[in-house]
């Protein structure tokens, strides 16, 4: 199993990034997907989820509004839009499914 996030990188506050994780290993339409996220001296946290045929989506409650969580199931993929960015979304964004986690890419919110 794998899953490789892309997408992050540095923005201005209120800027948008779009992470993206590409699912291999595994029959991805069948599992829900999550995004996970550590920001430095923090605790890991859940972001968002989606269920496998993206009949149901969560967030938590810092990006509602401004995180959308979506998949393309036909490109095992999935993705996070983030608008609106602020200083306090800077982390390592982690994409997760069951047990597996990807490596994680950075988003820094910066002036």
């Amino acid at each position: 199993v794998q899953l490789v996030e892309s997408g992050g990188g540095l923005v201005q506050p209120g800027g948008s990034l779009r992470l993206s994780c590409a699912a291999s290993g595994f029959t991805f339409s069948r599992y829900p997907m999550n995004w996970y996220r550590q920001g430095p001296g923090k605790e890991r946290e859940s972001v968002a989820g989606i269920g496998s045929a993206g009949a149901w989506t969560n967030y938590a409650d810092s990006v509602k509004g401004r995180f959308t969580i979506s998949r393309d199931n036909a490109k095992n993929t999935v993705y996070l839009q983030m608008n609106s960015l602020k200083f306090e979304d800077t982390a390592v964004y982690y994409c997760q499914s069951q047990t597996y986690w990807g490596q994680g890419t950075q988003v820094t919110v910066s002036s």
